[in-house]
């Protein structure tokens, strides 16, 4: 009985990477925004390489302007290669934005 546990545990732990993994394949940063980039403008932006599920700009907690940064999650892999590599170094709001993928800290 315990080998069997061992067994299914051991195949249950990889597809939990896998989702790790997938998870992280979606999920983009996005740095060098402009200050005056909100949420609505990044999806717009994004969102024309596929759909999007979240789109959140970082804001300072105090002040609550924007701190230059923010991410997207997108539902696919494809739309977030393809906006990966459309999307990095174009000019939104006037700044160059620099797009890479994300990684959970």
């Amino acid at each position: 009985m315990l080998t069997r546990m061992l067994c299914c545990e051991r195949i249950a732990y990889p597809s939990a990477m896998l989702q790790l993994v997938r998870n992280a394949c979606t999920n983009l940063f996005v740095g060098g925004l402009s200050y005056d980039t909100n949420e609505t403008v990044l999806q717009d932006a994004f969102k024309q390489h596929g759909e999007i599920i979240e789109v959140r700009v970082i804001c300072h907690h105090v002040t609550g302007k924007s701190r230059g940064f923010g991410f997207v999650k997108c539902t696919s892999e494809d739309g977030a290669a393809s906006a990966l590599k459309e999307m990095d170094g174009q000019v939104l709001d006037g700044r160059n934005i620099r797009v890479h993928q994300a990684h959970k800290q």
